[in-house]
């Protein structure tokens, strides 16, 4: 009998192997259907666009590329890896953390007791078990890795946590401008679990932007997306001020119009939407008012213009995202605009992050200056990088 049970335990084996390499295949799957980049002929950059941009600080406010099982210094799969943060000329790439992402997601309305995708994908992607249950530590998995791409090619990897590192990014890429800095931020504070000392945790990871939320309610207030539009609630209240104690970037990217306001009336200091449109450009439920945005953008805070086609109304080409930021400065100034393509974000984009020369060209085109440029491209990101990180 006891061949019969080393038998039954073999092929028990077998199955739990081949249900993760199952799972492994359907997530490497699911992440390059998720993030794919349309087929497209090269896009024209003119000399003078190619020699401006080599001139640029060029700065993207969210990446979601740490969520998938990729390594991210070589070419794979989706929009952002980082020989191709080198090719489009990329000084400072933030990585955002993904931690819960409610099945039957939509831009109207989803319950935080949805299931969770992100379960699922930690399973299928053979993550630390701890990850399976835990937010915090899923973002701190994710803090991870980009560490260990960072250990792989320290020359030429920078993570910036404060405004000393920012300078010497820029000292680093004035020698040698393969040198890419990266900047963790968490999209959505559920990590803390309603905890406020695991805010020291995000911390001790490497995290420097802190988003409020992401597609649904949490302990801290509504989404934009939730089921409340609510505003800030007592613990929302009691993270605002510790982000703001701390020296951290506080990002507004999800968050229901009450929480901004709120946040708005509590704190003076720059804040971010770090991915987002307008509603002068493309007046949907992902958008913003002018108003508001207005308000981020006069305490020195500043917006980031996404790449896919619900917040550019389906004009996602460089030419076609050259024209809402074009809108935004118009709307809110050009110290309120930046990038924030929300590339590997499970959208659909028209360019990946090697082509962002191109966006330089058609920002020429669509009349915009040097200087103007200069601060979308990462200008006004490095401002505020600089005002908020001790």
């Amino acid at each position: 009998m006891k061949w019969l049970k080393r038998l039954g335990l073999a092929v028990l084996a077998l199955v739990i192997v081949g249900a993760i390499g199952f799972f492994g295949f359907l997530a490497d799957y699911v992440g390059a259907k998720s993030n794919n980049v349309i087929a497209h002929d090269p896009y024209p950059v003119s000399d003078e666009a190619r020699a401006l941009h080599d001139t640029l600080f060029v700065g993207d406010w969210h990446a979601d590329s740490l969520l998938w099982e990729r390594d991210l210094n070589e070419v794979g799969y989706g929009q952002v890896d980082f020989p191709r943060l080198r090719q489009g000329g990329v000084a400072l790439q933030v990585f955002t953390a993904v931690t819960k992402s409610p099945a039957g997601l939509n831009y109207e309305e989803n319950s935080a007791e949805a299931f969770d995708n992100i379960t699922l994908l930690s399973f299928g992607q053979l993550r630390p078990v701890k990850t399976w249950t835990s937010l915090l530590a899923r973002a701190e998995d994710q803090a991870m890795r980009l560490h260990e791409f960072r250990d792989a090619d320290p020359e030429r990897i920078k993570i910036i946590r404060s405004k000393a590192d920012l300078d010497a990014l820029i000292a680093a890429r004035a020698a040698n401008p393969e040198v890419v800095g990266a900047l963790l931020g968490v999209e959505g504070a559920h990590p803390l679990e309603g905890k406020i000392e695991n805010l020291a945790r995000l911390e001790a990871a490497g995290y420097r932007l802190i988003g409020l939320q992401h597609f649904f309610d949490n302990e801290l207030g509504g989404s934009l997306h939730g089921t409340s539009n609510a505003g800030l609630t007592d613990f929302g209240r009691e993270v605002v001020d510790e982000v703001v104690r701390r020296g951290l970037i506080l990002d507004l990217a999800h968050s229901s119009q009450h929480v901004i306001e709120d946040v708005l009336a509590r704190t003076d200091i720059p804040l971010v939407v770090s991915h987002t449109g307008l509603h002068s450009h493309c007046e949907v439920k992902r958008n913003l008012p002018d108003a508001l945005l207005r308000e981020v953008a006069a305490r020195g805070g500043v917006i980031g213009m996404g790449y896919w086609a619900e917040v550019a109304c389906d004009e996602i080409t460089p030419a076609g995202i050259a024209k809402m930021i074009v809108a935004a400065v118009a709307a809110v100034g050009e110290d309120g605009v930046s990038l924030g393509s929300d590339y590997d974000g499970s959208v659909e984009t028209a360019f990946d992050t090697s082509e962002l020369p191109a966006l330089t060209h058609a920002l020429l085109e669509a009349g915009l200056t040097p200087a103007q440029i200069g601060k979308v491209m990462g200008g006004n990101m490095q401002r505020v990088i600089r005002a908020r990180l001790q």
